[in-house]
Formats: C-alpha cells, sequence, structure tokens
C-alpha cells in the first residue's frame, strides 16, 4: 500500500500552524483545517485502517475478532480468500483465484498499490515456495539478531522440537 497514512478520512475537526517556509503572505496565528490524515499525526493510523475496513466489509469480507488485521471472504463454492494487513503490508492468500483478482482491482481503485509478486519476506519470516508446499524460516532474521547483539560466535544449541516433524491440515492431525 502506498501513502496508506494519507488515505485516511478524518472525523474530528483537526487543525495545524503553516508548515515551516510557507511563503504565503497571512497574518501571525493562521492555521489550516485538515480534510485528510497527515504522515505524523496521531490520528492517521486509526483513521486509514477505518477506511480500509470498510472498503473490506464492503467487499463481503468478515474482520477476524481474535486479530482485526485479518479479513476472511468464503465464496458459495466453498472457496476462501484471506488478506492480512500490518501497518501498509497485505498478504493476500486463498484457494479463489478470481476473488483475489476482483480483490486486488478493487483495492487498486480504492487505494494506491504496489503488486510485489509471490510472498518472500513478512515480518522476519523468510517464505521459500516448491512443488512440494511452503516452507518458512526465520533464519535471516536470527542471523541478523545475532550480528547485531555480536552474538555470532555463540556456540547452537538444539531445539526441543523434532525437526523432522512433518505439518498438515488440522483434518489430518484430529484422526
Amino acid at each position: 500500500m502506498k501513502n496508506a497514512f494519507l488515505h485516511g478520512e478524518l472525523e474530528e475537526e483537526i487543525y495545524m500552524d503553516l508548515p515551516p517556509g510557507y511563503d504565503g503572505q497571512v497574518a501571525v496565528g493562521i492555521v489550516c483545517k485538515l480534510k485528510k490524515a497527515l504522515y505524523g499525526l496521531k490520528q492517521s493510523p486509526r483513521a486509514w485502517f477505518g477506511r480500509f475496513t470498510k472498503v473490506m466489509t464492503n467487499l463481503g469480507y468478515k474482520q477476524s475478532q481474535g486479530d482485526h488485521n485479518l479479513f476472511i471472504k468464503h465464496s458459495v463454492s466453498g472457496e476462501v480468500t484471506i488478506l492480512l494487513v500490518y501497518v501498509d503490508d497485505i498478504i493476500v492468500t486463498g484457494d479463489d483465484k478470481e476473488e483475489q483478482i476482483i480483490l486486488s482491482q478493487c483495492l487498486a481503485t480504492n487505494f494506491e498499490i504496489k503488486t510485489l509478486g509471490r510472498l518472500k519476506y513478512f515480518l522476519g519470516i523468510e517464505v521459500a515456495h516448491s512443488k512440494k508446499g511452503i516452507f518458512i524460516s526465520q533464519q535471516k532474521y536470527i542471523t541478523d539478531l545475532l550480528k547485531e547483539t555480536g552474538k555470532t560466535a555463540c556456540k547452537p544449541v538444539s531445539t526441543p522440537v523434532d525437526p523432522n516433524i512433518k505439518l498438515g491440515s488440522a483434518e489430518r492431525t484430529m484422526q
């Protein structure tokens, strides 16, 4: 999402001093009434997310009660589209390819967006795609963290989880 916080619609009256370097001939003490949110304004994130939520619900998406940044839409044929938003980054996934195209077009109509293609890295998680599925790792995040803290020479310790365990869908594990 490009310039996300500039897409917010303010619900209250907010005034600001004229920006430094403004060359117009105005009297001292003149202020501007904002019509839209600005970066740095404490109301901007809430205003932007409120507008985004309104667009998503108008498209038929349900907002998760467990995580308000998660939006889900089920089609009548049983397919699902899932959207997760973090500040101005969005991940879209699911098995309803037609809905994903419609969603992308609607978002482009309402906001200035840039599609980056397949997910590779998000919030410290690397995502690798293969014919066998999707694999996630935090190796880069951990390596960067070790470098930042000067701990790259530390000895590794095995984890208490079986590294060869294969995760599957909930249906399979419940049998």
